[in-house]
């Protein structure tokens, strides 16, 4: 199959440029840009709009297995298909956590037969992500693993965290670590801070981020372990960051698209919606973000997509389970960064396409010459008011139902296939 993508802007994230061209695909890979069609290739006018590398989004929670009507494989995959992702990386933690071989393959063949994009697989740090006792590490990487986590089950005993580490090192594997000492979290629904008095609500300290990063740095810096912290939300942890980095230590960091969107007041009058792990951050907090994403401090962007349903968000404020979902939303919510002049083009695919490709060693996130043609062909400007009950999520927990936003996928392509189509 031969396929030309002519009159469009493409957006290079390795070179950081935005530039009108075509590419050809040949055989589901990019084997030439701004060449002549070859005879018999089928010719796709997308009209002057934007191409870009598929999302690669880093730390999806499913519902399969455990919690199927939450998000199924099939459900995530035509929402992430429809929000121009076409590399979701799952979260291990479901009911049973993916702590086994076993488990890992057999969901590794289910989200293959169910969903139309990649569905690659984080395994459980710790059995059962309980954090007494690490898992195989070893098999679990011959399974498919490409990363390990106990998602947001911190690990406190740190002996055990220091074998996991140590054993992820010998082996090359990826550790993602969530930066919140659950001492200081238990129970916080907010920031602490005037609002979160005003409101009355139990609230937790930024340094609960700082302290649990500094503490995995420790353990980092004594292991030479690979390390990923999969969510930076407040100032006080860049210094920490940065430090680390500049010491010559293996590690990345991301950020959720919420926690650069949104901050601390859009809680209001308790919306459930916008109860997130961690809590909304100040708005100076946001800013720091979003800066630190401009100089790559910060690496990168997900949608930390989280699906509850309906009986899980409709509880008085303290007591409704955190999480958003936001497969669909990734890509117009960070236009609202382009819009605004925070971010270009090639920043916000550089940390939503490139480096979560490249943290994880896959071929993805790029435009060159043979690399898989996981495309996404959008147009930034396409406005339009998010109406939560049109999502393809089972889940329909959106903090940005009902708002103004720009920002549509107009194809998705896997491998060069067509998965998507908003009527190009």
């Amino acid at each position: 199959m031969t396929l030309f993508l002519t009159n469009a802007r493409l957006i290079d994230p390795e070179a950081m440029t935005v530039t009108e061209g075509s590419l050809l695909i040949e055989d589901g890979r990019i084997t030439g840009r701004d060449v002549a069609p070859p005879e018999g290739a089928e010719v796709i006018d997308c009209g002057g709009k934007y191409l870009a590398p598929g999302i690669v989004d880093l730390g999806v929670s499913l519902g399969e297995p455990g919690a199927r009507h939450k998000e199924s494989f099939r459900s995530a995959g035509l929402a992430a298909a429809a929000g121009g992702v076409t590399t979701l990386v799952a979260r291990p933690d479901t009911t049973p956590p993916l702590d086994t071989p076993e488990m890992l393959e057999f969901v590794t063949r289910r989200a293959r037969d169910a969903a139309p994009v990649r569905i690659l697989h984080m395994a459980a740090l710790t059995k059962n992500s309980d954090g007494r006792e690490m898992t195989e590490i070893g098999f679990l990487l011959d399974a498919g693993a490409v990363a390990f986590t106990d998602a947001e089950r911190v690990c406190t005993d740190t002996k055990v965290m220091n074998r996991a580490l140590t054993y992820a090192r010998s082996l090359g594997a990826l550790v993602i670590g969530h930066p919140q000492d659950p001492g200081l979290s238990k129970g916080a629904a907010v920031t602490k801070g005037k609002f979160a008095s005003l409101r009355g609500l139990p609230d937790v300290h930024v340094m609960a981020e700082r302290m649990a990063f500094d503490r995995d740095m420790a353990l980092v810096e004594m292991t030479g372990a690979r390390y990923h912290a999969d969510q930076i939300t407040c100032a006080r942890t860049l210094p920490a960051l940065e430090r680390a980095k500049s010491n010559g230590l293996d590690v990345t960091a991301g950020v959720s698209i919420h926690h650069l969107t949104l901050n601390e007041l859009d809680v209001g009058d308790y919306r459930t919606f916008f109860k997130l792990v961690p809590p909304l951050r100040s708005e100076d907090d946001r800013m720091a973000m979003i800066e630190a994403v401009a100089t790559g401090v910060i690496d990168i962007i997900g949608s930390m997509h989280l699906p509850q349903d309906e009986e899980s968000k409709r509880l008085p404020f303290e007591e409704a389970a955190a999480g958003a979902v936001g497969l669909e939303t990734l890509l117009p919510a960070a236009m609202r960064l382009y819009h605004a002049g925070m971010l270009d083009l090639p920043q916000l695919f550089r940390a939503m396409s490139l480096n979560p490709a490249r943290r994880l060693g896959l071929p993805q996130g790029r435009l060159s010459d043979g690399a898989p043609a996981d495309l996404v062909l959008f147009d930034p400007d396409a406005p339009f008011v998010l109406d939560r009950f049109a999502l393809r999520s089972k889940s329909k927990n959106t903090p940005f139902d009902g708002q103004r936003m720009e920002g549509r996928v107009l194809a998705t392509f896997v491998d060069g296939r067509r998965i998507y189509d908003a009527g190009l």
